[in-house]
């Protein structure tokens, strides 16, 4: 093996290795690798996949890279989504997060550079960050199979939209109250009279997820009621019309229903509708979200609020305080609030 790659082995990894190392772990020469950190250009396709697996053994960070971090150069943000097109434009949530992180960088010279993450392992968007390409980046919609997002956190300046799946020491996040937010559906429903309450949880590998599922089994217990059928959903239309197909199947009984997302919630209203369930006559429904969603489904959508514009506007803010080598808090969590409308 070669030194460069032992230094690796033992542990050497970030900014402290240099690019002569890893042009002798790939074995090219110093100027191939400044080309591939250039754009790849006049680059031979071996070459290029031997430098990147370089890079990514040895954890280098290009020097450009710290230089961009202290006079904010690129003047651009990146904001990663690992997701895919149709989740990223198909949910209301994500053009709330864009809206205010754009209301707030359109005060600055900084730019908003889009990475939808999901079609491949995240290697992609990690050399293109770890790259000095921008000076920092908002991640949102994180899941524990991401496990590239540490690289890129540990390359540049990262704000977490939500609290990060493997939360670390040194993180920033902004959250929403999920788990206050779960608890306060559910209280709602039981202050309506419901005793049996299902629910279609988000993604299990999400903490938003986990969290909204752990506000709604303590106001269950709170209340000395049974814990409900939970039928996982993936935060779309699509699960949340597959979840409610499965609750009715099952035959579970239940007076109520706690949707985990306002879009799931919109799947859920329709097949409940497809099965002559009525609502909120049969079945008192509630969303999470408080999205345009909610008074464009039939009925009007009694749904849980959370403020994704703000949480959009403050990542942002944390983000541009830490450029400016300020200490701004390491975590923020929203608060939620119920909207009464017609489902329960």
């Amino acid at each position: 093996m070669s030194e460069a790659g032992e230094m690796a082995d033992h542990g050497t990894k970030t900014a402290q290795a240099t690019i002569e190392q890893v042009a002798a772990l790939a074995g090219v020469s110093r100027s191939t690798v400044s080309r591939v950190l250039g754009g790849g250009e006049r680059v031979s396709p071996a070459a290029l996949e031997a430098v990147h697996a370089a890079i990514d053994e040895l954890n280098y960070v290009p020097n450009r890279a710290a230089r961009t971090l202290a006079t904010r150069q690129t003047q651009a943000i990146g904001l990663v989504v690992p997701e895919d097109t149709t989740r990223f434009f198909g949910d209301p949530f994500f053009a709330a997060i864009v809206s205010g992180i754009h209301s707030r960088l359109s005060r600055t010279e900084h730019v908003l550079n889009l990475f939808i993450a999901s079609d491949d392992a995240g290697d992609k968007t990690t050399r293109y960050l770890r790259s000095g390409n921008v000076d920092g980046a908002i991640i949102v919609s994180h899941h524990t199979s991401n496990t590239y997002i540490d690289r890129i956190a540990d390359a540049v300046p990262v704000v977490f939209g939500g609290r990060p799946v493997r939360e670390r020491p040194g993180d920033y996040y902004v959250d929403v109250d999920n788990v206050a937010g779960g608890a306060d559906a559910t209280e709602y429903l039981i202050s309506r009279g419901a005793r049996r309450i299902a629910m279609i949880a988000g993604p299990a590998d999400m903490p938003a997820g986990i969290d909204r599922v752990d506000g709604y089994r303590r106001a269950l217990a709170s209340a000395g009621l049974p814990d409900g059928p939970v039928v996982a959903g993936d935060f779309t239309q699509a699960g949340g019309a597959a979840a409610a197909r499965r609750l009715v199947a099952d035959g579970a009984e239940f007076d109520a229903l706690f949707v985990a997302s306002d879009l799931m919630a919109r799947g859920a209203l329709e097949a409940l509708r497809d099965a002559g369930i009525a609502v909120p006559g049969d079945l008192k429904v509630i969303g999470f979200d408080d999205s345009p969603i909610a008074t464009n489904s039939e009925p009007h959508l009694t749904t849980v609020r959370q403020p994704s514009r703000l949480q959009g506007e403050t990542m942002t803010d944390v983000l541009l305080a830490r450029l400016r080598g300020e200490d701004p808090p390491r975590v923020t969590t929203l608060p939620t609030e119920v909207v009464v409308r017609q489902t329960a």
